[in-house]
């Protein structure tokens, strides 16, 4: 028979397993009589450094401070080092590559439909289920949060969003427009939520999407912020994001309180990945996208007054333990779901750290892996003995050999066992009756290159051993070349270049197309074909459309595309067959250059 110890041994390297409490039932019950609610806040590249209680003297965020104190608060929590990845992790108890998840864009944030979500196991056991923010786990029903278990959505699904001030979201599917700056609004409608469910036991996921650029924050809070020695814009408007966090954060906690609820709530703050920038982490190596202790490690509050002390947390502990220890705390039994590599955290949140077993806890992204123990952190290269020197300073690989050797092995070990170089696109779903309109968005196009040779460069040759600058492929690219959330096909010179879609039409039957579109004057009369399988519809463009973005209020320039207004063109009905196919979009004739297109099909 397994002792605990060798359990939590085999839960560290994602064995499937969870502990279920069965004391938490018993404590959930009490007073209120029933299982108590959940507010869930994840805020995004909010790094371990831009909570005040951290010791960074450069902001001011007094109701996370106040939210530490009131806590469980663990010290070393980590998470993936990019969102996506974090949020499947959280969704699910699993580490991101069994859920399916590889990236951030064109199908790589989305997770395997045979993932249970939080929402499905808390949905079941009879909880209300609403999601407020930036989901980031797929966008395309049923891989939308009305298909993961969320009965309420209002927010987006992209990576990032283009404007923070009155800007379009998705309510339940629907196209609705937001009033003032995006978080206030968020808090608005999870605090509507709140209210509606007050009778009772709910779950609230409120995944906030700053301090992710861009970098848009009112005038109130980046006023304020700017009056402060601080060395950079960028950190600057990051900390007035916060501050805005803050204070939203402080209008839930209120609303408990309004309501009664506080006792009866269990509230988690967190983060989804170390900053991003390079500012105050605690002098911890790495920032967001790095496997290194700086880019993974982020704050963990779990407030449930009146059932959990508030105490300080050593023991490392993932977002892979979340799921379990809110079904613990929740006594909600163990859940039917895929195998869990988290566990729960119950023990420690109780003050019962004895005989604990040291763990492994795994980061990966872009093919790098790190992992974690209580003393260790390593990777193929490299080994720090991050209680000697958590800053990781000093590589003692070539020092402590063996311990380098197992946790390089283990390393190697996890890769194979979760997936790791399995990068399956999930296609897009085509004829949910749920959903009748699929909207496809350029940045999750596929692109074929022209078969065309590329004209020489310019000017004199490279030099030998300069690093040569990647080109986008021939004949057609993204407008921003890496083509992250919200960007277009565009630089579409060649006619043999075309962009796709990889699609399942789960029900086939005629559906109408219609095509947006923004291109010169000197580009009308182009003809377009959309095809798909056998079926296809041809179209011209007979208006020139070429815009200006839309005014976005940023603070510092962006990285990120800018938003435009698109030009409709109903192209007419398709035939699709049901099944996996591509849907192409081609272009038959252009009179001059180039031209731009998203695509939209209904």
């Amino acid at each position: 028979m397994a002792t605990r110890r060798d359990f939590l041994k085999q839960v560290g390297l994602g064995a499937a397993a969870m502990a279920v409490n069965p004391l938490a039932f018993a404590r959930g019950a009490a007073g209120s009589g029933r299982r108590p609610n959940i507010v869930l806040i994840m805020t995004d590249d909010q790094g371990w450094g831009d909570v005040s209680a951290h010791g960074n003297d450069k902001l001011q965020t007094p109701n996370m401070d106040l939210l530490a104190r009131q806590s469980a608060w663990f010290d070393r929590f980590f998470v993936s080092p990019v969102c996506a990845p974090t949020r499947s992790s959280l969704l699910t108890g699993r580490y991101h590559p069994r859920t399916g998840v590889y990236g951030v864009t064109r199908g790589g944030e989305n997770m395997r439909l045979e993932e249970v979500t939080i929402a499905d196991v808390f949905k079941k056991a009879g909880y209300a289920t609403g999601c407020f923010g930036k989901w980031h786990n797929g966008r395309h029903y049923p891989y939308h949060p009305n298909g993961r278990g969320f009965d309420e959505f209002y927010g987006f699904c992209a990576g990032h969003w283009n404007n923070y001030f009155k800007t379009g979201l998705d309510h339940n599917g629907k196209d609705v427009r937001s009033t003032g700056f995006i978080i206030d609004d968020l808090t608005d409608k999870a605090i509507a939520f709140i209210g509606a469910n007050r009778d009772k036991p709910f779950l609230c996921y409120v995944p906030f999407n700053t301090p992710h650029t861009p970098w848009q924050v009112p005038d109130k809070y980046w006023d304020r912020v700017k009056k402060r020695d601080i060395d950079k814009d960028t950190t600057a408007c990051a900390y007035a994001m916060c501050e805005n966090i803050d204070d939203n954060i402080g209008r839930i906690l209120k609303t408990l309180d309004d309501l009664k609820l506080t006792n009866d709530t269990i509230v988690i703050f967190m983060s989804d990945n170390g900053p991003n920038g390079s500012r105050w982490n605690g002098e911890m190596k790495g920032r967001k996208g790095s496997t290194d202790e700086g880019g993974v490690r982020v704050p963990f509050f779990l407030r449930w007054p009146g059932h959990v002390k508030p105490r300080r947390i050593e023991q490392i502990a993932s977002h892979i333990d979340i799921l379990p220890t809110l079904a613990d705390l929740a006594g909600i039994g163990k859940p039917k779901t895929e195998p869990l590599d988290g566990v729960s955290l119950v023990p420690l949140i109780e003050g019962k750290a004895d005989g604990w077993a040291d763990r492994m806890i795994f980061s990966t992204w872009n093919g790098r892996v790190s992992v974690r123990t209580q003393q260790y952190r390593a990777n193929a290269q490299a080994l720090y003995d991050m209680t000697a020197d958590p800053h990781q300073k000093k590589n003692i690989a070539a020092d402590k050999p063996e311990i380098h050797a197992k946790l390089a092995a283990a390393c190697k070990k996890w890769a194979g066992d979760v997936g790791l170089s399995d990068r399956t696109v999930r296609p897009i779903p085509i004829g949910y009756p749920q959903r009748p309109v699929v909207t496809m968005p350029g940045h999750e196009a596929m692109l074929v290159a022209s078969s065309k040779p590329p004209k020489p460069e310019p000017g004199p040759a490279a030099k030998k051993g300069k690093r040569k600058k990647r080109r986008p492929p021939r004949g057609i690219s993204y407008n921003k070349g890496a083509g992250w959330a919200n960007d277009w096909v565009d630089n579409w010179t060649e006619l043999d270049a075309h962009p796709y879609w990889p699609v399942d039409v789960v029900n086939g039957g005629q559906y109408e197309v219609t095509l947006m579109y923004a291109c010169a004057a000197d580009d009308v009369g182009a003809k377009i074909r959309v095809e798909c399988g056998k079926g296809y519809v041809d179209g011209q463009i007979t208006k020139a459309h070429n815009p200006e973005f839309l005014h976005s209020p940023d603070r510092i320039p962006r990285k990120e595309v800018y938003e435009k207004v698109w030009e409709p063109l109903k192209m007419g009905k398709i035939t699709l067959a049901k099944g996996v196919n591509k849907f192409v979009v081609r272009a038959l004739s252009k009179p001059s250059y180039r031209f731009a297109c998203k695509n939209r099909s209904q």
